[in-house]
């Protein structure tokens, strides 16, 4: 292997713009994030769904509807023909 030629590797110190801080590999020696799993809303569970349409709504009728004629309907039996 050729010496040299590899960036050398830090242990990073991770800043984020709500305060969390940690320590990560990096061949940056700080890095600064503006969000992190700490303060993202998917992963806080804060994530609030924008559904002008109302697509979801429409699509969840739609599979209530299907689950209930699902349940309505007796299991047929196969023809067997003679």
């Amino acid at each position: 292997m050729k010496n040299d030629i590899h960036p050398k590797y830090y242990e990073a110190k991770v800043h984020c713009a709500c305060g969390n801080k940690w320590t990560t590999g990096s061949t940056m020696p700080e890095i600064s994030v503006e969000i992190c799993s700490n303060c993202h809303p998917f992963y806080t569970g804060k994530e609030k769904m924008l559904d002008t349409r109302g697509r979801v709504e429409k699509f969840k009728k739609r599979m209530t509807k299907s689950e209930e004629a699902i349940k309505t309907k007796a299991v047929k039996k196969p023809r067997i023909k003679k």
